[in-house]
């Protein structure tokens, strides 16, 4: 690419599908352009609150007025604009501050660079994902990007002119270009980017950014020495409880002789999932004048447009559902000490487990 007056331009065609559409919520926001949903906004909005009592930076000084960072009655488009928008001004360039808040399927993927591998986890102990189908633009007025989510569910085209034009959009055709005058394009792959540096007039591939990305710090030497996890702790003496003990648990925790038959015994003995009848009217757990399982008071919500299926045993490489226990360390800052958590690779966990994360 080679402009002796590079611009940039970032347009969005429609309103927001998953709030009534409205003129402030109007696409493109102050960052970004989103074609998609987020399908764990709620989830991450209530992290942002949390985290809000531990935020500081020299850079933006007093952030009372700032708070809430994420604005009451916004599209999920809008609550990652403000998030996004944050990390950037807090410090970290535009695509690291993406790669924080939509980064690519890392956990299973053995054939990662280790450094590279590393960076992400790291930042997982720092903020989860905001995860659904989504194509997102970004852009800072200097930088210019476009990226996937770790499935890639949502179409991403580029094409690149002979005179140093860069079209990226979720269509292809939406502009008219002469097929003579086009040297490069393509489709962007899940989780994968693509950055025009309008200053240094050139385009910087998704291995050039990330590798940068990662040897920033030295994330892989902060892992190894703060994070823990419970697969690598000592085993401790395995408890086998009683069927009396068992049954009293059960009962304290209000497991009923339906749930037990028809939805564990299923479960353990065949490794399959529970089948119950279509079209069942049983209130939700909030509003049940019975008593329910503490589990049953926290059904995820999902986006009101599409929600493609994932199959977690085809599909590994990009489904993962490890997470980090600890204290929320100042997100707008970066220590060896933020990585000072419990890593674990599966939100349940047994006994024996619980027992080796345990102090001796």
């Amino acid at each position: 690419m080679n402009c002796s007056r590079p611009s940039l331009a970032l347009v969005h065609s429609r309103f927001s599908t998953n709030t009534f559409p409205s003129w402030p919520l109007a696409q493109p926001l102050r960052g970004i352009a989103h074609n998609g949903e987020i399908n764990t906004v709620q989830g991450n909005r209530n992290w942002m609150a949390a985290r809000e009592g531990t935020l500081q930076s020299d850079l933006l000084g007093d952030l009372g007025t700032l708070m809430p960072v994420c604005s009451a009655s916004a599209s999920d488009t809008a609550s990652f604009d403000e998030v996004l928008e944050l990390l950037h001004l807090g410090g970290r360039s535009l695509p690291h501050a993406v790669l924080m808040m939509m980064p690519e399927a890392w956990q299973n993927n053995d054939e990662m660079d280790p450094a590279r591998r590393a960076f992400y986890e790291y930042h997982s102990a720092l903020m989860e994902p905001w995860d659904g189908p989504a194509a997102l633009h970004f852009t800072d007025g200097t930088v210019i990007g476009a990226t996937l989510d770790r499935n890639g569910l949502r179409p991403g085209r580029f094409w690149l002119t002979d005179d140093g034009l860069v079209i990226a959009g979720s269509e292809a055709g939406l502009l008219a270009i002469d097929p003579a005058k086009v040297v490069r394009k393509g489709r962007l792959q899940p989780g994968r980017m693509l950055l025009v540096d309008t200053a240094a007039g050139r385009i910087i591939e998704d291995e050039e950014i990330k590798s940068h990305l990662a040897g920033e710090h030295p994330y892989e030497q902060w892992v190894s020495e703060n994070a823990v996890r419970l697969s690598e702790s000592p085993e401790r003496e395995h408890i086998v409880h009683s069927r009396a003990s068992v049954k009293r648990r059960q009962r304290a925790f209000g497991y009923t002789e339906e749930e037990l038959k028809r939805i564990l015994s299923p479960m353990a003995i065949e490794g399959a999932e529970p089948l119950g009848a279509m079209g069942s009217d049983t209130p939700i757990a909030v509003l049940s004048s019975r008593p329910r399982l503490l589990f049953d008071y926290f059904t995820q919500m999902f986006a009101q447009v599409t929600n493609p299926p994932l199959d977690a045993i085809r599909e590994e490489i990009v489904t993962a559902i490890s997470g980090a226990i600890g204290p929320e360390p100042n997100l707008l800052a970066a220590t060896p000490e933020h990585a000072r958590k419990i890593m674990l690779e599966f939100p349940v966990i047994d006994n024996d487990e619980a027992r080796q994360g345990a102090p001796h």
